[in-house]
């Protein structure tokens, strides 16, 4: 669905179409695509294989038929053909056209777009899925409202994730502050992907919004993976899960079950009861490291494995940091420093 928006959004040559043909109080019934299925469903028409214009599309649609694009929509291949889907497909529309185009979209699994002369709208039928695309600024209204719910989230996940970091370095970390992390992580990341989907409804124009987005949620999808890797359980005879699982396991919490803090401990393979959120866990380290600059990945894994928690690398002197492999005497200092200074910060954050 994606992908067939962002291919009729605004800025494009369809969607210049299309606007035409509503402008035109005319119909439409356009295929996104050709091949072999499509062929021996098209019934008279002319075959034509002409470069895409939207003028051209505006014209052919007064044809009152079916029209038939290339895959990669440079093309126009057929016009005014009739359609004849599979009629034993169920659909719920109720109008000719969109009845056709909701069995066609299902039969081929090509876009399929319906222009309607009477209500006015563009449909766009893809997968089974039905989507009205709308006026730039009744979407741009909507994303702005979630732009500024995300703003109000992240600033909330960056006081949960800098009180995290507080009680990292004093190892005072319960179930219950993981959880918080984990549920905020979660919430931005969810707002962010809906506001995504504007920005590929809206083309061009939007821009800035994208821009907006970009900054907003810049290393959110690293640090819900750090937070897990720090903290997921270590797998025991009745109970193991892996980052990847805890992840999935968020991923499927619905909007209800996310703002239970015992669900999400659940996601992340704990018990999940009151007792359990308020039980101590130390980090392994991975999320303090990767803070600090210039350290690659595969070396903040090493520190990890060798001294197996943050409170042992905190404690670590330069020589010590340098018996891992691929830590020599430069990168130890700087990693002993980089720890320090966010020792130091994140204390601070929390008690001034």
């Amino acid at each position: 669905m994606r992908a067939s928006l962002s291919a009729v959004a605004p800025g494009t040559p369809l969607r210049d179409g299309l606007e035409r043909v509503l402008r035109g109080n005319t119909g439409g019934l356009m295929v996104l695509g050709s091949d072999k299925t499509v062929e021996s469903m098209c019934t008279g028409g002319f075959v034509l294989d002409v470069e895409f214009t939207a003028t051209r599309l505006r014209e052919l649609c007064k044809l009152d038929g079916g029209i038939v694009l290339s895959s990669d929509l440079s093309k126009i291949l057929r016009a005014g053909v009739q359609l004849l889907p599979d009629p034993t497909i169920p659909t719920e529309e109720t109008g000719t056209r969109h009845r056709t185009a909701d069995r066609v979209s299902k039969q081929v699994g090509f876009p399929v777009v319906s222009v309607s002369q009477s209500m006015r709208l563009i449909a766009l039928y893809v997968d089974g899925q039905r989507r009205v695309l709308e006026d730039s600024a009744a979407i741009l209204s909507r994303a702005n409202q979630a732009l500024a719910t995300l703003e109000r989230y992240k600033l909330r996940l960056d006081e949960v994730a800098g009180t995290l970091s507080a009680l990292e370095i004093e190892d005072l970390v319960t179930v219950r502050d993981v959880s918080a992390v984990s549920q905020r992580l979660e919430m931005v990341r969810r707002i962010a992907t809906e506001i995504a989907e504007y920005v590929v409804e809206l083309g061009t124009d939007g821009r800035l919004l994208a821009l907006q987005l970009d900054e907003l949620i810049a290393g959110v999808e690293p640090e819900r993976e750090l937070v897990v890797r720090d903290y997921v359980p270590e797998p025991t005879a009745k109970r193991s899960r892996t980052v990847d699982e805890a992840l999935a396991e968020l991923d499927k919490l619905s909007h209800a079950e996310l703002l239970e803090l015992s669900t999400v401990a659940r996601a992340l393979g704990y018990t999940g009861s009151p007792e359990t959120l308020d039980s101590a866990v130390s980090p392994r380290g991975f999320r303090l490291l990767a803070k600090v600059p210039r350290l690659p990945g595969a070396i903040i894994d090493r520190l990890v494995e060798h001294f197996g928690g943050l409170q042992k690398l905190l404690a670590a002197s330069v020589d010590d940091l340098q018996t891992v492999d691929g830590v020599g005497e430069a990168r130890a200092r700087s990693v002993r420093e980089g720890l320090s200074r966010l020792a130091e910060s994140s204390i601070l954050e929390r008690y001034v």
